[in-house]
């Protein structure tokens, strides 16, 4: 991987880490479906006036049946499930859930796509499970929240399976059109698709600064910024290595939920994180497992 990529991978799980700590700080105030259906709304308005050349136009007119769906499965169902998760779970743990969804598309690539895992991959989605499974242990602390931390969990895993179709479904089917084109035609069939049920669900009561400024943040940064690093990624690197960053985003949703909601971070998180990049690191080549080399037949012989 260049250092170039390595870079835009590190940005790119501090602003999707940052977006749990935005949804946190928004979901209560917004609830879950007005908060999705702004984050989308200002993401597309953002990133609008990247789209307006003939070559994107055109692009967007020719696939636009693809991109609507990418915008389903990658933006509007994720930010809904995610901001219902936000309510209910901390930044820190809500971010933890993300790291699953390498794993889901290693393993569905290879059971249903015919992808192939070398040994250090394997080895490296392994490893960066068991680090999510530590920082869970680690942050099962927080309170007790019933049938509503159960249902906020499992809205998290059905975010990391769309994820998992829409890297599937993106890097197989528009691979020839331009990153900058799918994401922010992505953004705009999501923001499209959740304006109905924004304009229904609007909190009665009206949210305050704070909400909003989270808001804003998760539109532009996480979103707008974070979507437009995430499919130039995936048009370089591929699907499975794309999609380690979600390593990364634990690391630094735990980070910054720590920082800015004085979330506690307890030894078994940091282990975890540690042991997370060393899953990223493997998965993504940055780190390479040496064969151990056989002993000279003389050297046998001789011992």
């Amino acid at each position: 991987m260049k250092k170039s990529d390595l870079a835009a991978l590190l940005l790119l799980g501090a602003l999707w880490g940052a977006s749990f700590l935005f949804m946190r700080m928004g979901a209560a105030q917004f609830g879950s479906m007005a908060l999705a259906g702004m984050r989308a709304s200002g993401a597309a308005i953002c990133s609008i006036p990247l789209l307006l050349s003939r070559e994107r136009l055109a692009e967007l007119r020719a696939n636009w049946r693809s991109i609507a769906l990418i915008g389903l499965s990658n933006s509007a169902l994720p930010f809904v499930l995610f901001s219902y998760a936000a309510q209910s779970l901390p930044a820190g743990l809500s971010a933890i859930f993300d790291a699953i969804a390498p794993l889901l598309v290693a393993l569905s690539g290879w059971l249903w796509l015919g992808e192939r895992l070398n040994a250090t991959q394997a080895s490296g989605l392994l490893i960066g499970m068991t680090g999510v499974v530590w920082l869970i242990g680690g942050s099962m602390g927080f309170g007790h929240g019933g049938a509503a931390v159960g249902w906020a969990m499992a809205a998290c895993v059905g975010a990391n399976i769309c994820y998992t179709f829409g890297a599937h479904y993106s890097h197989r089917r528009v691979q020839s059109v331009s990153p900058l084109t799918i994401a922010i035609g992505s953004q705009v069939a999501a923001a499209v698709m959740l304006l109905p049920f924004t304009v229904w669900l609007w909190p009665a009561k009206s949210p305050t600064l704070q909400a909003w400024v989270a808001m804003f943040g998760l539109a532009a940064a996480c979103t707008s910024l974070a979507y437009v690093l995430f499919y130039r990624l995936l048009a370089r690197i591929g699907s499975t290595r794309s999609m380690a960053v979600l390593y990364l985003i634990p690391v630094f949703g735990v980070v910054w939920g720590a920082m800015f909601l004085h979330e506690s971070i307890t030894l078994a998180m940091v282990g975890g994180s540690v042991v997370i990049l060393l899953g990223v690191a493997l998965t993504t080549g940055m780190l390479k497992l040496r064969p151990v080399a056989p002993a000279p037949l003389d050297a046998v012989e001789k011992a």
